[in-house]
């Protein structure tokens, strides 16, 4: 196949799960299939790492574009913009002219069989094109993160706000759906989300991966008190999970084990989050080279997320280390995991802080779940198992496609 990808926001370095999937789905394609890449970056170096981390790609061509940050001006523009339209601000501020031209050029030019739009926001940068299939890579149920971001903001302006955004992404995502050959999506409950915003459209499923050979145990289990939570802190959600934990966990846990110390690892927190995690006596790394190091010393990596969608990379990072997890249900939603055999959920910060209690004093049990899942994820999770699910569903796709153009045909 002759595969154009298509993400907005880089694919290098890979410091954040969607770009984690995305590379690997990609390193695995490209040695079977011709892939041109397009994606957009505010770094000049970052773009010119990704054509030496993608060898293998016919060609990879990334323009200069920043996406407007939470609590940016430029975000705050892009939400004022996004009241007066139907377009939804998280859709907005992904759209980059440059991208579009581009790839309007090489569907017009090049023989391509299928395009990917990687993320729902690539999808506002694919020109329409009946001869070329789409297949859209949904890592998550954007919406739903909205929703969720709706249901825990206390301000009501604010709320508002959300609530009229994630109406508005819930009808992107479904149009986005109906015109794509072939949806993927990270777990068979995002699969089955979609699906009922879209019943018409061909949705499918593949489980998320981990790099079984580069996060692999690392010798005796830590005996320290200390628990590490690991997620990009420019990423609200995480930024939402870190005060949780730190203003309705944390406290009670250290009524019972005041030795505890809590590290975050993720790049580019808030002031304002460095200050509060200094007040509960907590650390944030910043940007770190490896997060290997900090998941090793660690005894317990908690998951305190009450917004997302998707899957939580970190969970099969820190189990393929053979590393006990505690997290609440959102947290590891869309995962292959049960239940006190490969981690533990806990919904409530009083459910949770006595889970992270219990498992700080009981090190034969944190052994236990982070041997149980550890096989898990090493035998059936490895990036090239996923990646051979994700390639048949290309292949799908395009046999979707011609089959559709030829009863247009006929008809």
């Amino acid at each position: 196949m002759r595969i154009l990808w298509m993400k907005v926001g880089g694919l290098w370095p890979c410091n954040t799960g969607g770009r984690l999937r995305s590379f690997h789905m990609l390193e695995q394609l490209s040695r079977r299939h011709s892939v041109t890449v397009l994606t957009s970056s505010d770094d000049a170096g970052q773009r010119q790492s990704l054509r030496r981390e993608l060898p293998e790609c016919a060609d990879v061509v990334a323009v200069s574009h920043r996406i407007p940050k939470w609590r940016s001006r430029g975000f705050a523009v892009a939400l004022a913009r996004s009241w007066l339209s139907p377009l939804p601000v998280e859709i907005r501020r992904c759209s980059v002219p440059a991208l579009r031209a581009e790839a309007a050029r090489r569907l017009t030019g090049a023989d391509f069989d299928l395009c990917i739009a990687d993320f729902l926001a690539a999808s506002i940068n694919v020109p329409a094109c009946s001869r070329v299939p789409l297949l859209l890579f949904s890592h998550n149920v954007e919406h739903m993160i909205w929703k969720r971001l709706a249901a825990v903001e206390r301000r009501p302006l604010q709320r508002a706000a959300l609530e009229l955004e994630w109406r508005k992404l819930r009808q992107f995502e479904a149009s986005a759906a109906m015109r794509a050959a072939v949806t993927v999506a990270v777990s068979a409950e995002d699969a089955a989300q979609i699906a009922r915003l879209a019943p018409q459209a061909q949705i499918r499923a593949i489980p998320t991966g981990v790099d079984t050979d580069y996060f692999a145990p690392g010798g005796r289990e830590s005996q320290s008190e200390e628990i590490v939570y690991v997620g990009s802190m420019d990423w609200w959600p995480n930024e939402d999970a870190v005060r949780y934990f730190l203003r309705e966990i944390l406290p009670a846990v250290r009524l019972q084990i005041p030795a505890v110390r809590f590290t975050v690892v993720g790049r580019e927190p808030s002031r304002e989050l460095r200050a509060e995690a200094e007040r509960h006596g907590a650390r944030l790394t910043g940007t770190v080279a490896d997060v290997r190091p900090f998941v090793r010393n660690a005894s317990l990596c908690v998951v305190p997320l009450r917004v997302g969608g998707g899957t939580r990379l970190k969970i099969f990072e820190a189990l393929a280390m053979a590393k006990a997890v505690v997290a609440t249900p959102v947290g590891a939603e869309g995962l292959p995991l049960v239940d006190n055999r490969h981690f533990v959920c806990a919904d409530g910060p009083r459910a949770f802080a006595a889970a992270v209690v219990s498992l700080l004093r009981d090190p034969a049990r944190r052994l236990e779940l982070g041997r149980n899942g550890c096989d898990l994820v090493q035998t059936r999770y490895s990036w090239s198992r996923v990646s051979t699910s994700f390639e048949a569903l290309c292949m799908e796709a395009c046999e979707l496609h011609r089959d559709a153009r030829l009863r247009q045909r006929a008809a």
